[in-house]
C-alpha cells in the first residue's frame, strides 16, 4: 500500500501567499483602500475575484501576471523534496488541496518542472475571460461551519480517499503537510498512524495545540522541505 501525501500550497510548497503576491501587478504594488478593506471573513475567493477585476481594469494581462507569479520563491528544500517524491511514485501518491487557484498553481508548478509529482490538484477554478480578465469560482459547496465558504479541505480529502478506495486503492498512512488555519479541519480527518505536519511557527501548529482532543494522528512540525524529506525517508525504511 502506498502512502498518501497531502500538501497545502501557499506558505507550504511556496514560501509566500500567491493571492497576496499578485498585488505586485497593481499600480504602485498596492490596492485602493476600499478594495483592500472589502474582505469579509470566510469569503476570500469573492475578495480575490474583486482584486482580479481591478487588475483587469488597470490593463494587467496574463503575461504580466505570469511573470510575477513564477518569481515566487519555493520554500527552502521544497523542490528537492518534490523531486524525491517524483522519483518514488511507487511508494507515494501526492495531491495538493489549496485555497489558491488552478492558473497560479499550474504556472508555478510548471515553471519548476514539478507538475508531474502531483496526481491531483484540488483548488478554486480560474480562467481568463474573453477580455483577458482572470475570473475565479468557488471550488465546491459544503456544509462545514469551520471552513471558508469556497472549500472544506477535510471534505475534499474524505472524498478523494473514498474515490480511491472504490478503485481498490488503500493507503497505509496519510501525511498532511500545511501551515494555515484552514488546514486544521483536514487534520481532524487523520487517523492513528497518520501524520500531521504543521509548519513551525505558523497558524496550523498553534491551532493543533488547542485542538489536541480532536486529533488522532501523530504531529511532526517542520521548517524546511529538507526536514519533511528526512521524515519521509524514515517511513520508507
Amino acid at each position: 500500500m502506498k502512502i498518501l501525501l497531502v500538501f497545502d500550497f501557499d506558505h507550504t510548497i511556496i514560501n509566500d501567499n500567491s493571492d497576496t503576491w499578485i498585488v505586485q501587478c497593481a499600480p504602485e504594488k498596492k490596492l485602493p483602500n476600499g478594495l483592500q478593506d472589502s474582505y469579509e471573513k470566510g469569503k476570500w475567493t469573492e475578495y480575490m475575484g474583486r482584486i482580479f477585476t481591478y487588475l483587469g481594469e488597470q490593463g494587467i494581462r496574463e503575461d504580466e501576471m505570469k511573470r510575477i507569479m513564477i518569481a515566487i520563491p519555493y520554500t527552502p528544500g521544497m523542490t528537492e523534496l518534490l523531486h524525491f517524491i517524483g522519483q518514488r511514485k511507487d511508494f507515494f501518491d501526492c495531491i495538493i488541496i489549496s485555497d489558491s487557484n488552478t492558473i497560479f498553481i499550474d504556472w508555478i508548478l510548471t515553471h519548476a518542472n514539478v507538475h508531474a509529482v502531483f496526481d491531483k490538484v484540488f483548488t478554486n477554478p480560474a480562467a481568463f475571460d474573453h477580455v483577458g480578465n482572470l475570473t475565479l469560482q468557488n471550488f465546491h459547496l459544503h456544509h462545514c461551519a469551520e471552513c471558508p465558504t469556497n472549500m472544506c479541505k477535510k471534505k475534499v480529502l474524505e472524498d478523494f480517499v473514498a474515490r480511491q478506495s472504490e478503485k481498490g486503492v488503500q493507503y497505509s498512512k496519510v501525511v498532511y503537510i500545511g501551515d494555515g488555519g484552514n488546514d486544521l479541519c483536514p487534520v481532524t480527518f487523520l487517523k492513528k498512524g497518520d501524520i500531521a505536519m504543521p509548519r513551525q511557527g505558523y497558524t496550523l501548529q498553534k491551532r493543533i495545540a488547542k485542538a489536541m482532543a480532536f486529533i488522532n494522528s501523530s504531529i511532526s512540525a517542520w521548517s524546511t522541505g529538507t526536514e519533511i524529506l528526512s521524515r519521509l525517508k524514515l517511513l520508507l525504511e
